[in-house]
């Protein structure tokens, strides 16, 4: 592992994922864990305080951003002195607008996303373990906004606490606070890669993510609506 994201979701993670993946960075993300739910459990672990394996998990990949490895940035950081941490961050305003758009509406309001979302929850047991880990994760206990999602204000002290925090446990020489609008030239120093001469991706996966959340639910409750009526005949 050579680098580590520590920074919240909604700021602009997928994009960093392409990019490190352009600069030869195999990059393990949201994407993988919903790609392969069998991971659920190795997380949740990793949540309750068990010693993890990270190597396990993290298999083929140099860098990770986004949730859930950068909930453990402090653990991977001991696990791998000699990796650097991103701080990828965004205007207070802009993610609290993109964050309620999309991961907030996944578990609270009266979406669209939301309610099949709850209705995979009850129909898909490995949904129902992977929004329990994301509750823990994000709303609960430790979480990193918990008691602070009800309100626009809330919600944007608790990502600010966030960046703090990390702005204090990482030391300056591993740290690199980046934003897309920094372009390449900052993100290739720090990992000791030249600038590509492509562009620096810009994915703007709003919509790509709540149309996976809504039609990976409706799949899932067909597939159960299917071997339901199949064990009645």
């Amino acid at each position: 592992m050579q680098l580590i994201g520590a920074g919240l979701p909604r700021t602009a993670t997928t994009t960093q994922k392409v990019a490190l993946e352009m600069l030869g960075l195999p990059c393990y993300h949201m994407r993988e864990l919903l790609g392969n739910l069998d991971q659920v459990p190795f997380w949740q672990a990793a949540a309750d305080g068990h010693a993890a394996d990270w190597g396990s998990v993290f298999e083929g990949y140099e860098s990770t951003v986004d949730w859930p490895a950068a909930f453990f940035y402090r653990e991977l950081m001991e696990a791998y002195p000699e990796a650097k941490v991103l701080l990828s961050v965004r205007d207070g305003d802009s993610w609290e607008r993109s964050m309620r758009d999309t991961v907030w509406s996944i578990y609270f309001g009266d979406s669209l996303m939301h309610h099949i979302s709850r209705a995979r929850y009850h129909a898909d047991p490995q949904w129902r373990a992977w929004i329990e880990l994301m509750i823990s994760m994000c709303w609960r206990g430790r979480g990193a906004f918990a008691g602070s999602y009800s309100d626009r204000e809330a919600l944007i002290a608790g990502m600010e606490r966030w960046n703090d925090e990390a702005r204090a446990s990482v030391p300056a020489e591993r740290l690199l606070e980046w934003r897309p609008q920094d372009g390449w030239e900052p993100l290739c120093e720090f990992v000791g890669r030249d600038v590509p001469s492509e562009p620096l991706p810009n994915v703007n996966d709003t919509q790509a993510f709540k149309d996976g959340i809504i039609g990976e639910a409706i799949g899932a409750i067909g597939s159960w609506w299917e071997q339901d009526q199949a064990s009645r005949a």
